[in-house]
């Protein structure tokens, strides 16, 4: 009795049943099947290769401006379609927009040649172009998120394609900064450290290698466990946690090519930033872009710093440009369905409306 006297108000009482409840989920998540990815309604409206355009069209049109969504070539590009209630596709066609979502795919060996030259205008800008016959739009609002923002931004500098918006989230436009290791950085910059011959040696590389990079530098890969665990007794947690799971572990190939442009022009030399870059025989220069631009960080990014992206609004030739921070973490951005919230709010009076006809 005075045992139990003196620990009250000390040891926490437990709830057995939620308890039991709690292991039990995490126990089922190891052991069950992982979750099927039901997508938003969608068309394929265009295909090359390995890479898939689809269209989502809107539960109820409001705006004859289109968006078209990239996503990031070392991922694929279902973190924005993971399911009703997460899903970003999902959150813009309820609100009103038909939504195209370009799917890289995950290059095979035949693929090793292919490179970001080939990415932007072969498979981008004609992907873009698919997307403005079939939407019989003027004009699209490009909205690019990671290393597709960073793409996005090339492809809109260089395009003569009529984009109307472009949002970019999260993006890295400097890249001598990062969450690499600094020695890495100096070492890769000072040309002691190169990925050429790992990247030929393998031609493509396989998503395997590509996982354990990611695992390696970012906490993504490694605390949701431990979230998982403490907030177990919670379903809806528990499923978005296990299609975040599903997608971080399956991760995309990428070409050899594109990986040693990659690491060499951007990471090694910068050219982006300091408008050296070349594609297709062009000069990437940020100022040429001069549409309406929407840029926005995340406060807990573990991926892509906010100093990464703060430079591509001085580089810009854009009069009405707003940049935003928001309270969310690199893939929890998505996952929370905030990232359609933010976009919606942004572009709403940046697309052209429908005339609603009432009779």
């Amino acid at each position: 009795m005075c045992a139990q006297i003196m620990g009250k108000g000390i040891i926490p009482s437990l709830d057995i049943g939620r308890e039991i409840y709690r292991w039990n989920q995490v126990y089922k998540v190891y052991t069950e099947p992982k979750p099927e990815i039901e997508s938003t309604p969608r068309e394929c409206v265009w295909k090359k290769n390995k890479t898939t355009l689809w269209y989502h069209p809107a539960d109820e049109k409001k705006y004859k401006t289109p968006i078209f969504l990239v996503y990031s070539l070392l991922n694929k590009s279902y973190i924005l379609d993971v399911g009703k209630g997460s899903s970003v596709v999902g959150g813009l066609t309820e609100r009103g927009y038909d939504v195209y979502l370009l799917d890289w795919g995950s290059p095979g060996l035949e693929d090793a040649e292919i490179t970001l030259d080939h990415y932007i205008l072969d498979y981008l800008e004609s992907a873009v172009k698919r997307a403005l016959r079939h939407s019989r739009a003027n004009e699209i609002s490009m909205v690019g998120y990671c290393l597709g923002g960073t793409l996005a931004a090339i492809f809109t500098s260089i395009t003569d394609l009529p984009i109307k918006n472009l949002v970019i989230a999260a993006v890295p436009i400097d890249f001598s900064i990062g969450i690499v290791p600094q020695k890495w950085l100096d070492s890769l910059q000072n040309g002691e450290l190169s990925f050429d011959r790992f990247a030929d040696a393998y031609g493509t590389l396989p998503s395997e290698f590509l996982y354990l990079m990611f695992r390696m530098l970012s906490p993504i890969y490694g605390s949701p466990m431990i979230n998982l665990v403490t907030r177990a007794h919670d379903y809806e947690y528990v499923t978005k946690w296990r299609r975040m799971d599903k997608w971080t572990k399956d991760t995309a190939s990428f070409s050899g090519a594109a990986f040693k442009q990659m690491f060499n022009n951007l990471y090694k030399d910068n050219k982006l930033l300091y408008g050296e870059l070349m594609i297709g025989g062009k000069k990437v220069d940020l100022k040429n872009i001069k549409c309406s631009l929407f840029v926005f960080s995340t406060s807990r990014d573990a991926l892509v710093l906010e100093q990464q992206t703060l430079p591509v609004l001085d580089l810009v030739s854009s009069e009405d440009k707003t940049y935003e921070v928001f309270d969310a973490g690199h893939v929890s951005l998505a996952l929370t369905g905030q990232f359609a919230v933010f976009v919606d709010k942004w572009i709403s009076s940046r697309s052209d409306a429908l005339e609603l006809a009432y009779s």
